[in-house]
């Protein structure tokens, strides 16, 4: 949000420890806008508004606003700016404590420019029900590429894996770090997740399939029969035979197996005394 004139200090200072880097750019501010697609029948639920960058586009495109902010002083000055919208509701907290069912109800969509240090615990939030029907966040570049990357490439790891299972990935653009107040030091790219219909995996599954994934691709340079004898302590035996079933080759490595072969691996185990 541009600086008012002579406002050196007119707003809280941005806060290191909450990841603050402020958005500025308004070509690029309404083209994020337009990737969540808001309409006045939609309840919009904001992640940290910040001085309201975004939150001054979504307040005339939303039918209802909720932001969150974790800043006790940015909080107070949102109230203070939005007190005549009544389609604006400023929540004072942190979004991974937010009780968004009973905020925005099953229905809404969600947007933010995500702190880097914390953008993984909230993408995973964003893919818990209640699952918003479109999410739209600003991250890091080299995140939005991990997220979006498919098995056999460079940036496919364990967040691409856990994504995909739930949601499509499209990144919509990048960001240059003079977009921002103060710039970070790397690009920024805005992502869009859109829920899958069917789910490749439980919803009650997810946190220990998470876990399951995140220990394959910590032994990401070994091979697959190594990974289940290690990570599970399965036999040669079990090992070979579980991916077999899976249609995983056992001198495969976590970096090429597909997020639905990861599901059926993980199904096949549960199986398995």
């Amino acid at each position: 949000m541009p600086r008012a004139p002579g406002g050196r200090g007119r707003h809280p200072p941005a806060l290191k420890k909450f990841g603050q880097h402020f958005l500025s750019d308004e070509k690029i501010l309404t083209a994020i806008v337009d990737a969540l697609a808001p309409t006045p029948a939609d309840t919009v639920v904001e992640i940290g508004p910040g001085r309201g960058s975004l939150t001054d586009i979504l307040a005339e495109r939303s039918g209802r606003l909720i932001a969150v902010e974790i800043d006790r002083a940015l909080a107070k000055e949102l109230r203070v700016k939005y007190s005549g919208r009544p389609n604006v509701e400023i929540v004072e907290g942190d979004f991974l404590d937010a009780d968004l069912r009973g905020a925005a109800g099953d229905d809404f969509l969600l947007i933010g420019n995500v702190p880097y240090n914390i953008t993984t615990p909230i993408v995973f939030r964003s893919l818990e029900p209640p699952i918003p029907r479109r999410s739209v966040f600003l991250v890091q570049l080299e995140v939005a590429e991990r997220m979006a990357a498919r098995e056999d490439t460079e940036s496919y790891g364990a967040l691409s894996v856990n994504v995909a299972v739930v949601a499509n990935v499209e990144i919509m653009l990048t960001v240059p770090p003079g977009a921002f107040r103060p710039p970070p030091k790397v690009d920024s790219a805005v992502i869009r997740l859109t829920p899958r219909a069917q789910p490749l995996i439980a919803i009650e599954s997810l946190a220990p399939f998470r876990t399951f994934v995140q220990a394959a691709f910590s032994l990401r340079r070994k091979q697959m029969q190594r990974v289940l004898r290690t990570t599970r302590g399965l036999s040669v035996e079990e090992a070979l035979e579980v991916l077999k079933r899976a249609g995983i080759e056992a001198s495969a490595r976590p970096e090429v197996v597909s997020p639905a072969q990861f599901v059926r691996l993980f199904q096949l185990l549960a199986t398995v005394a």
